[in-house]
């Protein structure tokens, strides 16, 4: 990431941001007049949400092209790593959103199987997002010089 060109890192930042904005405001971890969360946000969902912003904008910015190269056949691989980062993104909006304000959640186990079973598992949630996204990102930084993104 050291050798990244400017045109990668504005690219991080702008992801970062609007990934921030995204999981964010619908959570209610960022106030807004759009939503009122019912639940407090806990101290642990300040962190993941900014660092599951962060990885993403990071991993989406592995695939901005820095140059011309030809399209390699093993660039096909990073796909499910792709889709695996996306599932992360959503998990980590699951992870820092308010438990009792998940319709499907309340839906399924209703409003105090969610405070009960849904809100512990939410620090697990969390942790499975952060894992994936360094996942994602560490391998698409392993091979992002012999898969380089498609022409």
């Amino acid at each position: 990431m050291g050798s990244w060109p400017v045109r990668r890192w504005a690219v991080a930042v702008a992801v970062a941001l609007l990934a921030a904005i995204m999981i964010g405001v619908p959570t209610g971890v960022v106030p807004s007049p759009l939503y009122t969360r019912m639940t407090p946000v806990l101290w642990w969902n300040y962190p993941v949400w900014l660092a599951s912003s962060v990885l993403e904008g990071l991993l989406v910015a592995t695939y901005v092209r820095v140059g011309p190269r030809a399209a390699d056949e093993r660039a096909r691989e990073d796909r499910p790593v792709t889709a695996r980062a996306l599932g992360a993104g959503l998990l980590s909006a699951f992870a820092v959103g308010c438990p009792i304000c998940n319709k499907l959640v309340v839906l399924a186990i209703g409003v105090s199987g969610a405070l009960s079973f849904w809100a512990p598992l939410q620090p697990v949630l969390a942790l499975a997002s952060m894992g994936l996204l360094l996942y994602a990102l560490v391998r698409r930084l392993r091979t992002a010089e012999n898969c380089p993104v498609p022409v």
